[in-house]
């Protein structure tokens, strides 16, 4: 452990808080690298070598200091150590007699922010290094050679099942984004976070028990603070991941359901692959060439259907699995109101709803529209 500057000042700033006096912190080689007289920066003081090569605290009253030429102020030299070695010294400023009682004080606020500040590099550490190892599992870039090795220091159990969630967010604030990372990374239901871009972060959950619900409810409950705007935020599941391999899937999947919420659920805050397997799968269709057959049994419809009122109620009707009461319910419609537009539907696209192979294709339409 090698003492920097950073921390160093930081020592000087907080326990010069506390004492009042003009404190200098130096390194494992007494140069003065901190301190509350920034002119002593970098000159050696003969105190803390002295400290050092005895692993001693050395008092410096007016006499010594008159000796040793006035290279070093009266006041007191104390050793910084960190698991038993010494890296460093803190050097209070004053007359040794009034300043000695803050010593060992001093002595231990010093250490204890070294220890902090060692114990917050190495959770930063083991964060950036957990982050890349999850990164690369969906992104199916894992050395198969060294898994077991990486999943056993990440504590990444290989035989469990994944689910890859994305969390969009629409708030661009930095600091928002930090705080949801910390509040995921905090919640102990065996899950890994890694952030894949500014306004998305991968959640991958392990599904420790095979009964595990992944409704809306169940995520939604833990995936935002209280505190945070759900309506800011766009959440997608990807399929369930069985094994390692499947993971990649699962994060193409939850790519795939959120492009297709966006686009076609757009007020909707949630969106489960499960949910919506076949439009999601099909989703790509609408840039392909075999998307145009199925837009064309809608541009009659659209053509006198100058309110969307017939397009509205075909696509509630497929949203609702075809249920003419739930349908009905929905729009807010008699049901032989809702009947008289699907019959009005059928005459203008040529197409019957009673018939399995064309219904199909008007859901098709409907979804790759």
């Amino acid at each position: 452990m090698k003492l920097s500057k950073s921390i160093a000042q930081n020592i000087v700033q907080r326990t010069m808080k506390i004492i009042g006096s003009s404190v200098n912190v130096m390194d494992e080689n007494g140069v003065i690298i901190a301190s509350g007289n920034p002119s002593r920066l970098k000159q050696k003081h003969i105190g803390a070598v002295l400290a050092i090569r005895e692993n001693r605290i050395v008092e410096i009253d007016q006499e010594l200091a008159k000796k040793w030429c006035y290279d070093v102020q009266p006041g007191i030299n104390v050793p910084i150590t960190y698991l038993e070695h010494i890296i460093g010294v803190i050097g209070i400023s004053g007359v040794p007699a009034q300043v000695k009682p803050y010593a060992e004080l001093v002595k231990m606020a010093a250490e204890l922010i070294v220890e902090q500040h060692t114990r917050l590099e190495k959770e930063r550490w083991d964060r950036r290094y957990t982050e890349e190892f999850i990164l690369r599992l969906v992104n199916g870039n894992i050395d198969k050679d060294n898994l077991l090795k990486e999943s056993r220091y990440f504590s990444f159990n290989v035989e469990s099942s994944y689910v890859v969630i994305l969390i969009k967010s629409f708030n661009a604030d930095i600091a928002v984004q930090q705080e949801l990372i910390s509040y995921l990374q905090n919640i102990k239901h065996y899950q890994y976070v890694a952030v894949v871009d500014l306004d998305k972060i991968i959640l991958l959950k392990e599904l420790v028990d095979a009964k595990e619900s992944i409704s809306d409810e169940a995520f939604l409950r833990y995936l935002l603070p209280s505190n945070f705007e759900k309506k800011n935020y766009r959440i997608a599941i990807g399929s369930i991941a069985n094994t390692i391999d499947d993971i990649p899937l699962s994060y193409t999947f939850a790519q795939c359901a959120l492009n297709y919420g966006q686009r076609y659920l757009p007020r909707k805050i949630f969106y489960n692959f499960q949910q919506y397997k076949l439009p999601v799968l099909l989703a790509d269709l609408c840039r392909d060439w075999h998307s145009h057959p199925l837009k064309n049994y809608l541009l009659e419809l659209k053509l006198q259907d100058e309110k969307k009122i017939l397009y509205k109620t075909l696509k509630q009707f497929f949203l609702s699995n075809c249920d003419l009461v739930h349908t009905s319910k929905a729009l807010y419609i008699h049901i032989n109101t809702l009947r008289y537009r699907l019959d009005k539907i059928e005459r203008i696209t040529g197409l019957s709803i009673n018939k399995i192979d064309e219904k199909l294709v008007l859901y098709l339409s409907i979804m790759l529209d």
